[in-house]
């Protein structure tokens, strides 16, 4: 992984909107309607060309495919794994955390769910209800070819990364004796992406929210929450054995909550652990004003001092959830805020989170402000970077 020995690296988490043709194509294809194969291979290798360039355009320098032919960051997967159903209708979707927000602000949450009626494909449940295998070997090969296809098309990509999920949230064990062995068994299976998308020369981006869900759940007491956390990340960490750390980016947020967020742990509940995950960059939220001032967390000697040797900070600086673009002289002192504490060279510029983490036809953000949002990052690296190193 690049560290920032000169300037300050930008970068962002990974999914970006899709084309309308591209999500036209591709809600027929997963609602199991007649669709156009070769059209959509075609439209998938386009949408990776051109936001591969477009992502140079303005300013990334760590660029990625954008999730192009994902249908979200996480429920992608259920085509990559065998030993999956369809859970029976009526299960629990949205993660136990959340409840708590909707119970608070059950009319703002009334109108926000309802923005997943735009997406191409409906949120559906799965059950694991026999061993787990990993059998998407040709789409991670396409996505494979049409990254480095589109990055040798363009000039200035300083790295790329290609994102994929945590063994963790996607699916309910219905066949494992414990959720560990259900868990353990995930990871050996993504352990076969994990290594493909390293082999293919990428750093590998590991989605992570679930460590975050589970240090939140209401459900569980404090020290069952504990176990819970630590059990995640040594499944996580046994997942990624043998893979160089400083090939690995952990990205970990609050989810897909947009809402008011009052109930969020702090990242100084969640620093701790999300440091015990191997990795050579570890991606946060930073510009969620709930999260702005935390910061300060990686002046404690104690958690700074848990940042392993050589890793660096990939803070968000751009909020994902938002249409303002931020400033690019306050995108410069939050990472001058986070260069204070862990040195200049350790700071990459980032997003909360994903733009479109499920293929949407209304994603939060406006796909000409995400644009605008990583110039604005650009700009502000570059005066973070003459501020740093003048």
């Amino acid at each position: 992984m690049q560290r920032s020995t000169d300037r300050v690296l930008t970068t962002h988490v990974g999914s970006l909107a899709r084309p309308e043709p591209l999500l036209d194509t591709m809600r027929e294809k997963e609602h199991g309607r007649p669709y156009d194969a070769d059209l959509f291979a075609r439209q998938v290798t386009d949408a990776v060309a051109e936001v591969v360039a477009k992502q140079r355009e303005v300013g990334i320098d760590v660029v990625t495919d954008g999730e192009m032919g994902k249908v979200s960051f996480a429920t992608y997967i259920q085509r990559r794994l065998g030993g999956f159903e369809p859970a029976s209708s009526g299960e629990r979707l949205l993660p136990p955390s959340w409840q708590v927000e909707i119970d608070a602000f059950p009319e703002y949450y009334e109108g926000y769910l309802g923005k997943y009626s735009k997406t191409v494909a409906p949120m559906v449940s799965v059950a694991c209800t026999g061993p787990v295998s990993y059998i998407g070997h040709d789409e991670l090969q396409t996505d494979i070819a049409n990254l480095h296809k589109a990055v040798a098309g363009v000039s200035g990509v300083v790295e790329t990364f290609m994102p994929s999920t945590s063994p963790r949230g996607f699916g309910r064990n219905a066949y494992y004796a414990t959720d560990r062995e259900y868990y353990e068994a995930v990871g050996e299976a993504l352990r076969e992406e994990y290594l493909a998308i390293i082999e293919a020369g990428f750093l590998l981006q590991i989605d992570d929210p679930w460590l975050i869900e589970i240090l939140s759940d209401p459900t569980l007491e404090p020290a069952e929450r504990d176990r819970t956390a630590r059990e995640h990340a040594e499944i996580v960490n046994h997942s990624l054995r043998g893979v160089p750390t400083e090939k690995i980016r952990l990205h970990t947020c609050y989810g897909l909550n947009h809402g008011p967020r009052v109930h969020d742990i702090s990242m100084g509940e969640v620093a701790p652990y999300m440091l015990g995950i191997q990795a050579g960059g570890y991606s946060f939220e930073v510009a969620n004003p709930r999260h702005m001032h935390e910061w300060k967390v990686w002046e404690d000697p104690a958690i700074r001092n848990a940042l392993p040797d050589g890793a660096v900070l990939i803070p968000g600086l751009l909020g994902h959830a938002q249409n303002y673009v931020e400033h690019p002289e306050l995108i410069a002192d939050m990472i001058g805020w986070y260069a204070s504490c862990v040195g200049r060279e350790n700071v990459i510029a980032s997003a909360d989170c994903g733009f479109s983490s499920r293929a949407s036809y209304a994603p939060e953000v406006h796909p000409s402000v995400v644009w605008e949002k990583f110039r604005a990052l650009s700009a502000g690296a570059a005066i973070a970077t003459q501020r740093l190193w003048s």
